[in-house]
């Protein structure tokens, strides 16, 4: 793992051409429409993309929310909960294209500002995943039970970016049919490039509905960083997460993305993840961890 932390943004651009394969779609102004869209990626990659080669799981998830009827709302949640279960915020970290994107942004050589002023405004993801994903997926349905994507449709940068931009450039009838809510994704896209440049990963800290969903299973997810003894309290790890974790006092904050920058400032080499596996035998719970990363 620790070679995998180190070649992080190679991971990033692997990870974002793997799940785009598709790249003359970019030519052509077309979608891929195969049977591989039955499937989702972990991370944030819109399914109206030229070349993605599977589906978006929030798009996914709220399109069908709102009707027993399809099997594949279970399907969607299950896989959220599964990708969530195993490696928490780390997909946000290692295979989330437009982290990968906001990370890219960030590296432009500038004058950075910190974040940690602004934590209360974290909060404000989970209301879009809570309202804006699920209950209006719930509630603003058709007669087949299929509700409108609205997260996708009215917030979402990754959509315009990946899907509006590439297909208005390459395809002329889309081109012509270009109205306000283009001109409302562009200026929401815009504004976060900007702000990605000075702030690290805005959209990720404070809008993103996928996201929230992982920090929540970074609680209980089989991935895990940990403290030991030799900690010295000197702060390094806090000073250097640029997600505003202070990991020597919460190993499983909802705001880690497991990127790894704490492993590498810690001066005592006190930070270690593993991959856990609870046993249950005799009412105890005894922890075993494989593949331990020191």
């Amino acid at each position: 793992m620790d070679n995998l932390r180190n070649k992080r943004n190679f991971v990033q651009g692997f990870f974002t051409i793997f799940t785009n394969l598709h790249i003359t779609n970019f030519f052509k102004g077309t979608i891929y429409t195969g049977k591989l869209k039955s499937a989702c990626v972990p991370g944030l990659n819109c399914y109206s993309c030229p070349g993605a080669a599977l589906s978006c799981p929030i798009g996914s998830f709220q399109a069908v929310v709102g009707s027993s009827k399809f099997k594949f709302s279970y399907y969607v949640t299950g896989l959220m909960l599964l990708f969530g279960t195993l490696f928490g915020r780390l997909i946000c970290g290692f295979l989330c294209p437009f982290g990968f994107f906001q990370d890219l942004l960030y590296k432009i050589p500038t004058k950075k500002f910190s974040t940690r002023k602004f934590s209360f405004l974290k909060y404000i993801k989970y209301f879009i995943l809570i309202f804006v994903v699920w209950i209006f997926g719930v509630i603003f349905t058709d007669e087949l039970g299929i509700a409108s994507p609205y997260f996708c449709k009215y917030i979402c940068p990754q959509g315009i970016l990946e899907g509006g931009v590439p297909l208005s450039i390459a395809n002329k009838s889309i081109r012509a049919s270009l109205g306000n809510l283009f001109l409302l994704k562009s200026v929401i896209l815009i504004l976060i490039i900007v702000l990605s440049i000075f702030f690290y990963r805005p959209f990720c800290k404070y809008l993103c509905p996928l996201g929230a969903f992982y920090a929540l299973t970074n609680k209980f997810s089989f991935y895990q960083y940990h403290v030991n003894d030799s900690c010295i309290s000197c702060g390094k790890c806090k000073k250097v997460c640029k997600m505003d974790v202070d990991m020597s006092k919460n190993q499983r904050a909802l705001e880690c993305i497991r990127c790894g920058d704490c492993i590498k400032a810690c001066p005592t080499s006190a930070i270690s993840t593993s991959f856990k596996n609870k046993n249950f035998n005799k009412g105890d719970i005894n922890e075993k961890y494989l593949f331990e990363d020191k």
